[in-house]
């Protein structure tokens, strides 16, 4: 007698050669960490990846993507007032995406990207997480917004948070497995009750080596890359280089330059940061660099500064030690996973006077410098995009081996015991 073939569902092929899987991430505009890890999944998988996403901007975001098989729902609205953060929620939430002759949905979080799975049923869902949404569930974050708000605001927001964390532990549990991008962003996932440790799976993202070629030499100048946004916390690195100033050796001679992408509603905050720094001429900002450009900023460099004050992960630290740079970061989230301080870097408290005590540390302290170089790159080693995307290929395939595998059971169970 032939024997019965495997039983399959949707999502749950009987063998698992190469899948196909769906990738929602709401929104492609930038060219930030969330959007380049996206790229480095879809393109280095072994499998076949579908982006869809509710905005597409191709000329604003990495060009990579633009070869890559990205499919456009509806739009939502990139701005984050608390009415635009509820419509945009609503509209993912009401979003119903073809997911026929797909094997699984990969949805890549900052926050509202998890309501999308309360409607689209039928495959097993992931989770690839750069952070819960923050305003809710990232104790930092929260605090830092709340103290810009007024009392009435402030009221409005805890209540939203209230009703958000309500609906997203519900989407939450449609998710077999959780891929957060650090211990950090681990931290805020179990703090706030949206899922158990044995569905977590720290995966780190990385960088592309091969891109940053290590400079020995270097002008005086203290570089600080990222995206431009208050999140990113860049009065601290203004403030902390006229401190810094004030007691370095030939304090005319040193330079900060702060370089990244500004998106429109974070214009104002430029300006504000321009106004801080009063037309300095010793402090520049360069807007929308090309990634050429910042390769070139990094090798230029002294050494680098991060100053987000509670960063999920922290790609541009490691692009610093890739590129042969010391850093100075903030001794908060992402960076204490990366950083081993004092040997292939600097932590500090997130505040003027301690910052620049460790830029001072990097211009006064013989050998210093020199072994946090060479430590640096034998760290940034550990980060390549690669390994990361193996890992999460290999995590997947499981769990849909032994989803297959768990269903054929109970069949067999249910029939014996018929």
């Amino acid at each position: 007698m032939k024997p019965a073939a495997p039983e399959t569902t949707q999502g749950e092929p009987a063998t698992l050669g190469k899948l196909r899987i769906a990738v929602y991430y709401p929104w492609i505009y930038l060219t930030s960490g969330a959007e380049r890890t996206l790229l480095e999944f879809a393109r280095r998988s072994r499998h076949e990846v579908v982006i869809f996403t509710s905005r597409y901007e191709p000329e604003a975001t990495f060009p990579g993507l633009r070869d890559l098989d990205v499919r456009v729902l509806d739009s939502v609205s990139v701005h984050r007032s608390p009415l635009q953060v509820a419509l945009s929620g609503l509209r993912i939430f009401t979003r119903k995406i073809d997911l026929g002759g797909f094997d699984a949905l990969l949805v890549v979080c900052e926050g509202l990207g998890d309501l999308v799975v309360l409607r689209n049923l039928g495959i097993p869902a992931f989770n690839l997480c750069l952070t819960p949404l923050r305003i809710v569930f990232d104790s930092v974050y929260r605090a830092t917004y709340l103290a810009q708000r007024s009392a009435p605001q402030r009221l409005a927001i805890r209540a939203a948070s209230f009703v958000f964390r309500w609906i997203d532990r519900m989407a939450w549990r449609r998710y077999r497995l959780v891929f957060p991008i650090s211990a950090e962003v681990k931290r805020r996932i179990e703090a706030g009750g949206l899922a158990p440790a044995r569905k977590l799976h720290v995966v780190h993202p990385g960088v592309d080596l091969a891109d940053f070629v290590p400079s020995a030499g270097y002008e005086r100048t203290f570089f600080v890359p990222g995206r431009i946004m208050w999140t990113k916390n860049l009065e601290l690195a203004i403030e902390a280089f006229r401190r810094f100033r004030e007691r370095a050796p030939e304090p005319e001679t040193w330079r900060l330059h702060i370089a990244g992408i500004v998106d429109g509603k974070s214009e104002i905050y430029l300006e504000r940061l321009r106004a801080l720094a009063g037309g300095d001429s010793a402090i520049e900002f360069g807007v929308h660099p090309s990634d050429k450009e910042m390769r070139s900023f990094y090798r230029s460099c002294f050494a680098t500064l991060f100053t987000a004050f509670n960063e999920d992960w922290g790609l541009v630290v490691i692009e610093a030690m890739a590129s042969g740079k010391p850093c100075v970061a903030v001794d908060r989230g992402g960076p204490r996973e990366i950083v081993r301080h004092g040997h292939d870097g600097l932590l500090a408290e997130p505040e003027p006077g301690a910052f620049a005590e460790a830029m001072l540390r990097l211009v006064t302290e013989p050998g210093l410098r020199a072994r946090i170089v060479e430590a640096g790159l034998a760290s940034a080693e550990r980060f390549g995009w690669q390994p990361f995307v193996d890992t999460l290929d290999c995590m997947l395939e499981e769990s849909l081996r032994n989803g297959t595998a768990d269903r054929a059971h109970r069949r067999h169970r249910e029939e014996a015991a018929a």
